[in-house]
């Protein structure tokens, strides 16, 4: 194993109702670090928990220098934290994971030497997932919509698990939609992805914020946000529905050839509408999710607000404690 103490990261964190595990979150990735690399900061974005998180985390901030924390003004979701606190970033390498304990954080040295084998992005992808059966489900799709949107076969191997390059946010500096997918974003920098298989511990407390409707909410603006395949499959769709209708068309014409009648029945009818305007409304659905976007886009709605960043309110402390003498 290749040595990593030379290098300095940025862990970048969102935090969402976790006050319980943050001292020792805190306190597990200091120890940690403070072995296997020669500098590092500690990036923890709140994104608006309902618990004390907040009032946590400026406790930490004082027990270690290496802590930053950010507040944002609502929750925006735990990829647009995750793009607040990289954007933040002050290291050539970040390390993105979650605050749940799931991530082992003894696992860090083995991404990063990854890292250096001359890899731009590198996944810590779990050897068996300690989740529920529906989650699961909905995460395999999510890995589907993603590798769509990725355009790369590594999408199945992606997690919340990651380490990567920091210049490669000059790709999407100036990205400030609303729909944020950090893994698509990481594409448009670079193509040089590796996946390594990494353990995945069981939650120690609470349960998971994402749910089954939110993976598959999220997987539906993944591919509406950052795809086109939707509208791939609406036209597909309408070549379906003319060959469809040049079938039925088919069908009429030759039985009145043969036996001389029409088609008789109001069934028969009523389908063909039925399924013309399926794909008509089906159509109209996707351009109207695309439109949306466009909307969204032009009242340019950002992707977060920070309410506090805990260096920021340092240093001004620092400027005022100066100006006062």
């Amino acid at each position: 194993m290749s040595n990593t103490s030379q290098t300095s990261v940025s862990i970048i964190i969102p935090v969402y109702n976790s006050a319980p595990g943050l001292p020792e979150l805190a306190a597990l990735l200091n120890d940690t670090l403070s072995k296997c690399v020669d500098d590092y900061e500690i990036v923890l974005v709140n994104d608006c928990s309902k618990d004390n998180s907040w009032a946590v985390l400026t406790e930490l901030q004082e027990r270690y220098r290496s802590l930053r924390s950010i507040n944002l003004m609502r929750n925006y979701g735990q990829h647009n934290a995750l793009l607040c606190g990289i954007r933040a970033a002050k290291n050539p390498i970040i390390v993105t994971m979650d605050d749940d304990f799931q991530n082992p954080v003894s696992e860090i040295p083995r991404l990063l030497n990854k890292l250096a084998e001359g890899f731009d992005v590198v996944y810590g992808t779990p050897q068996k997932e300690q989740h529920g059966f529906f989650r699961d489900a909905a995460s395999k799709v999510t890995k589907i919509a993603l590798q769509n949107a990725m355009g790369s076969e590594v999408a199945r191997s992606v997690s919340a698990f990651r380490v990567f390059r920091t210049d490669l946010r000059r790709a999407f500096a100036n990205y400030d939609g609303p729909f944020v997918n950090i893994d698509v974003l990481l594409t448009w920098a670079t193509a040089n992805f590796a996946a390594i298989p990494v353990r995945h511990e069981a939650r120690v407390q609470g349960v998971s914020n994402y749910t089954f409707k939110k993976l598959v909410i999220h997987a539906l603006n993944m591919m509406t946000g950052f795809s086109t395949l939707p509208l791939q499959i609406s036209t597909l769709n309408g070549f379906l529905c003319v060959g469809l209708g040049a079938i039925l068309l088919a069908y009429v014409l030759v039985r009145y050839m043969i036996s001389g009648g029409v088609v008789p029945g109001f069934a028969f009818l009523a389908s063909v509408v039925i399924i013309f305007s399926g794909a008509q409304l089906l159509a109209l659905g996707v351009i109207g999710e695309y439109i949306s976007r466009i909307y969204s886009r032009t009242m340019s709605r950002p992707a977060y607000v920070v309410k506090e960043d805990t260096e920021l309110s340092h240093h001004i402390e620092r400027l005022e404690k100066l100006a006062s003498r």
